[in-house]
């Protein structure tokens, strides 16, 4: 267990992203976490200053520290700038998207939800292989997009999964995919999928699933699932969905991991229609530095955060206004701190 301080890399981000960031250093400072911060820029801030969504210093804090915790950064939809996420996924191999989905908020639909979504991060349809080509008179006719899955890529997701549902004590990796329709392109993940889960036989079970039925069931029945791991489109779908589940993407946490750097992330939007009102739920963000925390070896402060959202939410009731409460920013923060 790490008592040194650790270097990472701190983006506060667009829209509400500097409000639920001050909020959770604030917390992580409280609870005594080793992180000591290179504040950097990214987004629109980073345009406004230099010139471009992702500049160099901040490519090369990540580089030097190989951890970072970051806000909501703003992707303007269908034109502007190729979308910084995915930018920093690729540049840095970030391969892996873990995303955990667990009941904070009693009295839902949903009680009881304990399932982790893990989504391969740089290949799929997001690899960005997007052009134009003429029909007739038009030069931009139609819109033509490809994708990849490799063999290694597919194998290497589906290890991670089986790796985390042995660190974590999970009993079953579901195998999600559209192979019954797209044969290759979705086939060749079903194919690597079940190579590797014969080395773990004994250990994890497995099951698949289409991706469809997936879904369907994730609505219906969302306790049969443990860990689900599947390609990139499907993943960002799916986990969207899965937060859905427990209240939204304000109670959506996420990891991007690869072997040389891990990013953390509240995966909702920079929301600037509640910007600098004091509205915000900092819990996505502060639930991804708990992650950040458990990742560096602080699983004891890790489990104090958890512990600590757990009591302001279930017991005392304190909610921002996503969650159905009338509580701002500050005064959830406030709540945090005093429980721990």
């Amino acid at each position: 267990m790490a008592d040194h301080m650790i270097p990472a890399t701190l983006i506060e981000g667009d829209g509400i992203g500097p409000e639920i960031t001050a909020s959770v250093v604030e917390i992580l400072s409280k609870v005594g976490a080793p992180f000591e911060w290179d504040h950097q820029s990214g987004g629109l801030g980073a345009i406004e200053k230099f010139g471009a969504p992702l500049p160099q210093p901040t490519l090369d804090s990540i580089r030097k520290t190989g951890l970072a915790l970051k806000g909501p950064l703003t992707t303007p939809v269908g034109a502007g700038f190729k979308s910084v996420n995915v930018t920093m996924r690729q540049e840095f191999g970030l391969y892996a998207n873990l995303r955990p989905t667990r009941t904070v908020v009693p009295g839902g639909r949903f009680d009881k939800v304990d399932l982790v979504v893990v989504r391969e991060n740089i290949e799929g349809l997001y690899a960005a292989m997007e052009h134009y080509l003429p029909v007739g008179d038009d030069p931009k006719g139609l819109a033509y997009g490809a994708g990849f899955n490799s063999r290694a890529e597919c194998a290497r997701i589906v290890r991670f999964a089986f790796d985390y549902a042995v660190a974590n004590g999970r009993k079953k990796v579901t195998l999600v995919h559209k192979a019954n329709i797209l044969k290759i392109f979705s086939g060749i993940f079903l194919e690597e999928g079940r190579k590797v889960a014969k080395e773990y036989e004994g250990r994890v079970a497995v099951e698949e699933r289409i991706v469809d039925a997936c879904a369907m069931q994730l609505v219906t029945d969302p306790w049969q699932y443990d860990v689900i791991v599947t390609t990139n489109l499907f993943g960002d779908i799916l986990s969207d969905l899965t937060a859905g589940l427990v209240g939204g993407l304000g109670m959506a946490p996420g990891a991007n991991i690869g072997p040389d750097a891990a990013i953390f992330e509240a995966v909702h939007g920079s929301a600037p229609d509640i910007a600098g009102k004091g509205v915000a739920n900092p819990l996505a963000m502060l639930m991804a530095a708990s992650m950040m925390l458990a990742y560096v070896g602080r699983q004891d402060l890790s489990t104090r955060v958890d512990q600590a959202i757990d009591r302001v939410i279930r017991i005392d009731g304190v909610r921002t206004r996503d969650l159905g409460g009338e509580t701002g920013t500050a005064e959830l923060t406030k709540a945090l701190l005093a429980a721990l």
